[in-house]
């Protein structure tokens, strides 16, 4: 009866072990845990990649401003100083000559008005970056929320592995010593014990690198211990479906591919400005002295000038350049065009991969249920010399395999939320 009521508790221990558990306990002494949506902020707060894209937007308000300036009239100055090495005449050997001048360009052949317009598209363009990088980050912070989830799943489903193939070693001890089976169980049931170890220092340095990941992406200690408040196990609902139309119109990258084809545009007219006709008009004077100068005495004479430039003949330069701006702007379009095509193949990959997730997960869990069942048997069964040695460690070998399966469907499903939020840019 002895081996009888041995196996009865150590049936009832493997009942325990063979069922994923619902909440993992914490791996760290802190009791306050981190949910993903403060996760989330905090890599928020403090990504560089988001503060990077914040001074774009600032550069190009500020570009805006520069360009602006070319509206206004403009107040400038020349001079010059200059000494005679002989003196002539009696003369005095230095002169000087200042030239202020207030000018007001009254048609630029329309380049201030294209440069300003291509800084207000750029303008455009950096929000729709922001907003984007925005996005990014979300993602990758939720990704590695949930990496750090699985990793720790992992961990402990290795351990829990390592657990259950040491209690039928103590089994086995005992039988080899009661006479009951040969030394080669022994050393297999060794062996597979030495493996499990093995695979449990290697799950244990994955969770150590993802927890890595997930402290320095919010600028914490990388060795630092947390605790999460949420888990890949926990019932995430399906973001609802945008397609076509609707995914193009909330993505901000192509939002500002258009902008780039429309800026792309204005960068033609831009081209052509140079070689249109051009006028300004001004007030200035000179302030110098007499020539010769015999006395050291200035005057200041005043004039009010008009300045006309029109390009004439220029070896079909002005053709060549709007021809390479149209092409850009060409370029342009179809870049925005590719990106419409990749937009909607990644909405329905995306929702693809998120149903098929969700459906592993229902399958891997009725699988779960199944290989703790047939372990619970074949370790009663070998108590009772109903079945070989291997027959139990194939048992616990198709467990282990069915539960890491498990965490990977859990794991794959919570991701694959988490990136068609991303495609259809439905983070909240």
């Amino acid at each position: 009866m002895k081996p009888f009521v041995l196996f009865v508790c150590i049936v009832s221990v493997l009942r325990a072990a063979a069922q994923l558990p619902v909440a993992e306990p914490p791996r760290s002494t802190d009791t306050r845990q981190i949910s993903v949506e403060e996760y989330c902020e905090s890599v928020t707060a403090y990504s560089r990649q988001l503060k990077s894209a914040a001074e774009q937007r600032i550069e190009s308000v500020e570009e805006m401003g520069r360009i602006r300036t070319g509206f206004l009239p403009r107040l400038s100055a020349s001079g010059s100083f200059s000494v005679a090495v002989r003196r002539f005449n009696d003369a005095e050997r230095w002169t000087f000559a200042v030239e202020p001048q207030i000018v007001q360009t009254i048609y630029g052949g329309g380049a201030t008005r294209a440069a300003y317009r291509q800084a207000e598209l750029g303008y455009g363009i950096a929000l729709c970056n922001e907003e984007f990088t925005r996005l990014e980050v979300r993602y990758a912070a939720e990704y590695a929320y949930w990496n750090l989830s699985a990793m720790q799943l992992f961990a402990d489903a290795m351990q829990r592995y390592v657990a259950i193939i040491r209690s039928l070693k103590e089994v086995v001890d005992r039988r080899f010593a009661e006479g009951y089976i040969a030394k080669g169980d022994v050393l297999m049931i060794d062996t597979r014990l030495s493996e499990a170890e093995y695979q449990a220092v290697t799950t244990e340095r994955d969770y150590i690198v993802a927890l890595h990941n997930f402290n320095i992406l919010r600028g914490a200690a990388p060795e630092a211990e947390v605790a999460l408040a949420e888990g890949i196990r926990d019932s995430l609902p399906a973001p609802k479906r945008r397609e076509g139309i609707e995914a193009l119109e909330r993505r901000p990258d192509y939002a500002a591919a258009q902008l780039r084809a429309e800026q792309a545009g204005v960068a033609v007219r831009a081209a052509r400005a140079p070689y249109n006709p051009q006028l300004g008009v001004g007030i200035g004077g000179m302030w110098q002295p007499y020539s010769p100068n015999r006395n050291g005495s200035t005057y200041l004479d005043g004039k009010a000038f008009v300045q006309l430039s029109v390009p004439i003949f220029h070896w079909g330069e002005r053709r060549r350049a709007v021809g390479a701006a149209e092409a850009a702007r060409r370029r342009s379009e179809w870049d925005a065009a590719e990106l419409q095509d990749d937009i909607v193949r990644e909405e329905m990959n995306g929702w693809t991969a998120m149903l098929e997730s969700r459906a592993q997960v229902g399958a891997t869990e009725y699988n779960l249920r199944i290989a703790g069942e047939n372990l619970e048997i074949s370790t009663y069964s070998y108590g009772e010399g109903m079945v070989t040695i291997l027959d139990v460690m194939q048992a616990q070998l198709s467990w282990i395999q069915i539960y890491t399966n498990a965490i990977q469907a859990h794991y794959s499903y919570a991701v694959a939320v988490s990136d068609y939020r991303r495609i259809t840019a439905d983070f909240q």
